[in-house]
């Protein structure tokens, strides 16, 4: 740190402390917001000083925004516009969120991005101050010291966020997992994230995991990020970084991950988490994360940046966003993709729509529907979206055992049967699905029913194919980029593609969706609905909000058969099909995606099926404008909604003379040559 900014921290803590201290030169009400905000930043000051951090730190953090706590806390919009009023409530609200950001930053050394938002609260406090004259100063004003910052920084926090993501610039986490003791679980409290019950769990479980088991999570999730490259037939040494993604507690198998990428030449990054209100203007995101602390506090946060979301901040953040693309395009060039450990088992998320949270305006969903588009062509162009790859891999956390009624299984025994479904043969599925495939590349559409209180009636277009003998239209997945193996999926054709997708139930991104309805014309939405709130204008907003992000009339990406009727059956087996992430769900029926298509910006690479034959349907009428109206032809999304087996009653192929052929009914599979899936159902 240079001495210069640490006479500014010197000053900025001194100043802070006195406030904290029970300063009194802001009027009621807000001198105690002030009082409270400034004594959080006492607390991450003390943290940023030492290298020691231990889980009493870690509670007081945190405290603040805990459920129990947070009904009464100046971080809940509600309970901030009820002590300072409507007008200054939900900005000074979104003041504390943005001083709770610099968390991450203080525990990794980010001294300039910790410093910012300490002299952001120095600077609102003194217009406070200075009005003498009146109880509070214009509101006008306050907004405006908030929105100069966030365009004065925007530069700094952007090349933050490209130099944590997708540089060797800061291999800090790497460097603790590979140095630290892991037989001491103080080391879940360096990174600054909240410690749950279910980070000590897994911790404690992985620690007494044996060799040979600890061995096969993890090389099955490098080799398959090496398998990913090799059947895409990008050149992985032609790459230098890797970026592991994964949850606090998994420092173990994180550790053999690294030696692991380091043996094929990749140097490992580990991102840090980051929920600033700048941070809402992008696509990235992941690094090592934990559960949070409160869902519903960082979803009335969600959309903060309403408060000062323009036409000119968008274009202020892509500017900073390109010459920071520009400032590390060297390394960027050099990044080979992310390499995911996700996690589930919480309980699904349904939030309690707050009245008091900031709502985007109409033009401001347009605006972030554009900037999301303009973000993602940036992010491709940087790192060479043709040729970078990817791989996820999942496994539960202990909360997955913590239910109602108390299920009689044990997290050792729920994770073991994960792992067992995420190391299951490839070669099996690649026979099967090759069958399927082989029925399938006949069809002109695909007709999808569901059963029971499932209401899906679906038409799913399918690409002609040319050339039936060199060609298909569907893909043979099985466990490289997508662990675990097995699903068979497509690009559909748009024009054709038409009707109703439901799900009595389904958990995307972290969020519970209930009685979800998606209705296709011409192969986009039309229309949508969820049974989450008594008001339909709310599900609605839900859906725009997390399947949507605010674009209108988003296209059908994917159409796909999950054929993992183990992971199915396994997940009913232990009751745990309503936490089962999105990655092993899709695997667990046939599923359709909205937003881009599964080839985003790597349509002109030429792929083929294990059988020789070359993947053809990769476009759409969308994608397919890149060529002619490049801002026309991505989303930056793609959400996959999966209708499970028990919910299914037909899935047929029919060809362009009106021969069906049954692929699935009732559940089962009848394809001749796809019966050995219907054993694990059967048992």
């Amino acid at each position: 740190m240079s001495e210069g900014m640490q006479l500014r921290f010197e000053l900025a803590a001194e100043r802070i402390a006195a406030i904290a201290e029970g300063g009194r030169e802001v009027r009621a009400p807000y001198a105690d917001f002030f009082a409270q905000a400034a004594g959080f930043l006492m607390l991450l000051e003390k943290a940023r000083s030492h290298s020691v951090h231990d889980e009493a730190e870690n509670r007081a953090l945190y405290q603040d925004v805990l459920p129990e706590n947070y009904d009464i806390s100046y971080l809940n919009p509600t309970f901030a516009v009820r002590k300072l009023g409507k007008e200054f409530g939900p900005i000074l609200s979104c003041l504390f969120y943005e001083l709770r950001s610099a968390i991450p930053f203080a525990f990794s050394g980010e001294a300039e991005r910790t410093l910012i938002r300490y002299e952001l609260f120095l600077q609102i406090y003194s217009a406070f101050c200075q009005e003498q004259e009146m109880d509070h100063p214009p509101y006008q004003l306050v907004r405006e010291i908030f929105y100069q910052y966030l365009c004065d920084y925007a530069q700094v926090e952007a090349e933050g966020e490209i130099r944590n993501f997708l540089t060797v610039g800061d291999t800090k986490m790497a460097a603790l997992i590979r140095e630290a003791d892991l037989t001491d679980p103080a080391l879940l409290y360096q990174y600054g994230e909240y410690v749950t019950e279910d980070e000590k769990g897994v911790y404690a479980h992985l620690d007494t995991l044996p060799e040979k088991k600890l061995a096969a999570m993890t090389d099955t999730y490098t080799e398959g990020y090496r398998i990913g490259f090799e059947v895409t037939g990008k050149d992985l040494s032609t790459k230098k970084i890797v970026a592991i993604h994964a949850h606090i507690g998994f420092e173990r198998m994180v550790r053999r991950a690294v030696s692991n990428f380091e043996q094929m030449g990749l140097v490992c990054v580990i991102p840090k988490m980051q929920h600033t209100v700048l941070s809402q203007l992008r696509i990235t995101g992941g690094g090592m994360e934990t559960s949070e602390a409160n869902e519903q506090y960082l979803y009335d946060h969600r959309n903060d940046i309403g408060l000062f979301l323009d036409k000119e901040l968008m274009h202020v953040r892509l500017k900073a966003l390109q010459r920071a693309y520009d400032l590390y395009r060297e390394d960027t060039r050099l990044y080979a993709g992310p390499a995911v450990v996700e996690t589930f088992g919480r309980e699904p998320f349904s939030p309690a729509m707050n009245p008091d949270a900031v709502q985007l305006t109409g033009r401001q969903q347009e605006l972030l529907g554009s900037f999301r588009t303009k973000a993602s062509a940036l992010y491709n162009e940087a790192v060479i979206g043709s040729q970078r790859s990817f791989t996820i891999i999942s496994f539960p956390l202990p909360s997955i055992c913590r239910r109602e009624g108390g299920e009689p299984f044990t997290y050792e025994e729920i994770f073991d049967a994960i792992l067992r479904i995420n190391t299951l043969d490839y070669k099996t599925y690649q026979r099967i699905q090759q069958t399927l495939i082989d029925a399938l590349n006949r069809a002109d559409y695909v007709h999808v029913k569901g059963c029971g209180r499932n209401r899906t009636d679906l038409k799913v277009k399918l690409y002609e194919l040319r050339d039936p003998e060199k060609e298909t239209i569907f893909e043979n997945c099985v466990a490289d980029v997508n662990i675990p193996v097995g699903e068979v999926f497509t690009s559909p054709v748009l024009e054709g593609t038409e009707g109703v997708l439901h799900v009595v139930s389904v958990y995307l991104e972290g969020m519970k969706f209930d009685d979800l309805s998606l209705t296709f014309k011409d192969g986009r939405v039309v229309d949508y609905a969820c049974g989450n709130f008594t008001d339909p204008q709310e599900g609605r907003k839900y859906i725009e909000e997390n399947i949507l992000f605010h674009h209108t009339n988003l296209p059908m990406g994917e159409c796909a058969i999950g054929t993992n009727t183990t992971a199915y059956a396994e997940s009913r087996r232990y009751h745990i099909e309503d936490r089962l992430t999105i990655l092993i769900a899709e695997k667990t029926g046939p599923h359709f995606a909205v937003g881009d298509t599964c080839y985003s910006h790597e349509e002109d690479n030429r792929v083929f099926n294990p059988d020789g034959k070359e993947i053809v349907a990769k476009d759409n009428s969308c994608s397919i404008l890149r060529k002619t109206d490049p801002g026309k032809a991505y989303f930056g999304s793609h959400m996959d909604i999966t209708i499970p087996y028990d919910e299914l009653g037909s899935y047929d192929a029919v060809t362009r003379d009106g021969e069906i052929i049954p692929i699935i009914r009732d559940g089962r599979f009848v394809l001749p040559g796809t019966e050995e899936l219907n054993h694990a159902l059967d048992n």
